[in-house]
């Protein structure tokens, strides 16, 4: 159970702020954004608000912003329909209704002649029962269309995402993949806060009660003087030296409130995939403080990012197969290994999949965001915006192949895991 909660939190929370930088700067931007969704499927909790439905959906797996323009309008209204309309204080119509009627009583009923929900913002129509005087009436901004009783704001082209400038485009799209890694800077941070950061000197960190140092006396804070009488200056010497001892008793030389101590230690045998090594249950110094905590969630962000963009690079180059990605099924159980190690081993977890998604997320492939950023791009470098329907099509085969390759990498980790 600790593990579902641990994964349903940590997909949440990155899928949460990725969309929420979507949402932040196409709302800055001035784009009405119908609906900001995490996960997909069915509805299980909903609300609105500024013009906006949140929702929760059932499978915790991605999410999206739906904003205005990005798709065709669901509703268009044409010559010869009948249309009822209600109107706000000012007269301007609020709300036009187009079945169920008979449910309002206040309700005009015109028969459309002409309208322009996107630039004019008007309709213009014959009320029943006269055909020869031709009405016209301005629409509100913010109308609603209402079908069986459900209301859906209109949007204006200047509240439509493609009448925004490039550049406001570009920001609403990049700002989701720039949370990713800001959310990860963020995590990383706090662990530096609150676990401390690294530092290489010579000292002991925390103990284990299960390790061979605990037996042999050590304490955290020792300052080591030398090992087998040989100077060590930093604490990645320490570790050199252990490592290269397993089974073999060796002399720490140790400095405590001022006196000189010799203790024999005998570090315990490690397995590894390349050989055996020395362990003797002893953690680094660490330090609690804020500018080297900053500096640690930067450069452990940088190190990250730099270990995935390689990782990727084998990965094109041929160096890894497709049978070493991992989907939500390998996550998963991932997530249940980092789960046992402790709270800031999952944080840690947590902030090298949110580097991950944004990496993923800027790759220049169809769907995702890289790829409409390219076509940004071509429209910057040609002057002119690609034909919608010709970037609908690339983008929606780019999301069939996407979906398939979904498919592929969670059954090798159904084969890998469970079979």
């Amino acid at each position: 159970m600790e593990t579902v909660i641990a994964f349903v939190i940590i997909f949440g929370a990155l899928v949460f702020f990725h969309e929420l930088g979507h949402l932040v700067f196409a709302k800055r931007a001035g784009i009405l954004c119908r609906e900001f969704a995490i996960g997909m499927g069915p509805k299980v909790f909903t609300f609105t608000k500024n013009e906006t439905l949140y929702t929760i959906r059932l499978l915790p797996i991605g999410g999206y912003v739906r904003m205005a323009g990005e798709d065709p309008e669901m509703i268009e209204i044409k010559p010869g329909h009948n249309i009822g309309l209600l109107f706000d204080r000012n007269g301007k119509v609020n709300k036009l209704v187009l079945n169920n009627k008979d449910k309002y009583s206040d309700l005009k009923v015109i028969e459309v002649e002409e309208a322009d929900l996107e630039h004019g913002l008007f309709i213009s129509g014959y009320e029943d029962g006269n055909d020869e005087v031709l009405q016209r009436f301005e629409i509100s901004e913010t109308a609603f269309f209402v079908v069986d009783g459900q209301e859906t704001q209109i949007a204006p082209y200047n509240r439509q995402f493609s009448s925004k400038t490039l550049l406001q485009r570009t920001l609403a799209i990049a700002a989701g993949p720039a949370m990713n890694f800001i959310l990860a800077i963020v995590i990383l941070i706090a662990i530096g806060l609150l676990q401390g950061t690294p530092i290489d000197e010579p000292i002991l960190g925390k103990i284990t009660e299960d390790g061979s140092a605990y037996e042999s006396g050590l304490q955290e804070g020792d300052y080591v003087k030398a090992i087998d009488y040989q100077e060590v200056s930093n604490w990645k010497e320490i570790v050199t030296i252990i490592r290269e001892h397993p089974e073999e008793e060796i002399i720490f030389t140790v400095e405590r409130q001022g006196e000189l101590l010799e203790l024999p230690v005998t570090p315990k045998a490690q397995k590894t995939e390349a050989k055996t090594i020395g362990i003797i249950g002893v953690y680094g110094p660490v330090e609690k403080s804020v500018i080297p905590s900053l500096k640690y969630g930067f450069m452990e962000t940088y190190i990250w990012t730099k270990e995935i963009l390689t990782g990727l690079g084998k990965l094109v180059t041929g160096q890894f197969s497709i049978d070493m990605l991992s989907g939500p099924v390998g996550i998963y159980v991932s997530t249940d290994t980092v789960v046992q190690s402790g709270i800031f081993y999952v944080m840690k977890w947590a902030a090298i999949l949110s580097i991950n998604l944004g990496i993923v997320n800027l790759l220049p492939l169809p769907a995702l965001d890289g790829g409409r950023l390219v076509f940004f791009a071509v429209e910057a470098i040609r002057g002119k915006p690609i034909d919608k329907q010709k970037e609908g099509m690339v983008h929606f085969i780019g999301f069939a192949l996407l979906m398939l390759l979904m498919l592929v990498v969670t059954w090798n980790d159904i084969q890998r895991f469970f079979l």
